[in-house]
């Protein structure tokens, strides 16, 4: 199976002392990686046009870049061709796809400033040639305090996304990393999207200041990208021994609707391990949970539609949070 070969699960399951069941552990998880590892069968449609989404949540620590990362990594096995823009100074989604991002190295920072074409910032991820990544580097850091006196500055992100297709590649998704701020970065990345795509852990303190995101989605719908619209929501960091991850992920899909995937992504030391080696975990463990989790929030993301946003108010059912909303703005005080 590492080497390439075929995978067959009776031969896999013969050993010198009599059959290994089907339903062990490690045949599940050996099953789970001959997924991963042959994903001939596993290829989804392409989508009818570009889909460029942003990841977003100003609070810290709740899977933003992991699930970047590893949601173009299962696009990717399964025939897309993914661009992760990383807009994050700390650049931990350039470590996750491992590719260069030490001061010096083109990056995002040169992109948002003009000083160089998106052509000249596009790194190849050595894991998957359909995995492409334009790095950030900590001159990130200084952007926001420059792109203040710019002309057009929320909309430069754009017009270089614009050119990424006049380059010569040929790219089915967009997924855009973004700090955990509200600031210049994450709104340049708005501007850019069509879409939003929120992911909340699965704690009550997670879900704070949701709303004053969605607050600040909506006046970019409104003055500045009339496309855009929260269309996926996914719940990280799920642990199904809590009788708390059930509660909050019972309120985020009364508040959210539709717009939550199914899938749902388990606390997990392998998510957690994998950037550490500079990889994601569909290629640091491919028959982990964790990986197959994001395996299936991928195929369920791609395979919805993506409609036309109406002309006013949040699209995709989600209501802007008001003043006195429970569950954003009370939860956990």
């Amino acid at each position: 199976m590492l080497d390439g070969s075929p995978f067959d699960a009776e031969d896999f399951g013969r050993t010198p002392f009599g059959s290994i069941s089907a339903d062990t552990p490690i045949a599940a998880e050996a099953q789970r990686a001959s997924q991963v590892l042959h994903p001939a069968a596993m290829n989804i449609p392409r989508p009818r046009e570009q889909r460029i989404i942003t990841i977003a949540n100003q609070k810290g620590g709740v899977g933003k870049t992991t699930t970047a990362v590893n949601l173009a990594a299962a696009l990717a096995v399964q025939g897309m061709t993914v661009l992760v823009i990383d807009l994050d100074p700390q650049g931990n989604a350039s470590t996750a796809l491992g590719v260069e991002h030490h001061s010096g190295v083109p990056s995002s920072y040169e992109l948002l400033l003009g000083e160089i074409p998106v052509k000249d910032t596009i790194q190849q991820s050595p894991h998957n040639e359909r995995l492409l990544c334009i790095p950030a580097t900590i001159d990130l850091a200084g952007a926001e305090i420059e792109l203040v006196s710019m002309v057009a500055r929320e909309g430069r992100l754009k017009s270089s996304i614009e050119q990424a297709n006049l380059a010569g590649y040929d790219i089915d998704y967009v997924m855009i990393d973004c700090p955990p701020s509200l600031g210049l970065l994450t709104v340049n990345a708005l501007v850019a999207a069509k879409e939003v795509l929120i992911p909340i852990q699965c704690e009550y303190y997670a879900l704070e200041g949701v709303g004053q995101l969605l607050r600040n989605i909506g006046l970019v719908q409104s003055h500045l990208n009339p496309h855009l619209h929260v269309s996926t929501v996914i719940l990280t960091m799920y642990d199904g021994r809590t009788k708390l991850a059930d509660q909050v992920a019972e309120e985020v899909r009364g508040h959210f609707g539709d717009v939550v995937l199914k899938a749902v992504i388990p606390r997990s030391v392998k998510v957690s391990e994998a950037p550490g080696y500079g990889m994601t975990v569909l290629d640091y463990d491919p028959g982990s949970r964790g990986a197959m989790s994001y395996l299936d929030a991928g195929r369920e993301m791609a395979a919805r539609t993506v409609g036309a946003a109406p002309e006013t108010g949040l699209v995709a059912a989600v209501p802007i949070a008001t003043e006195g909303d429970e569950v954003n703005e009370e939860r956990g005080r």
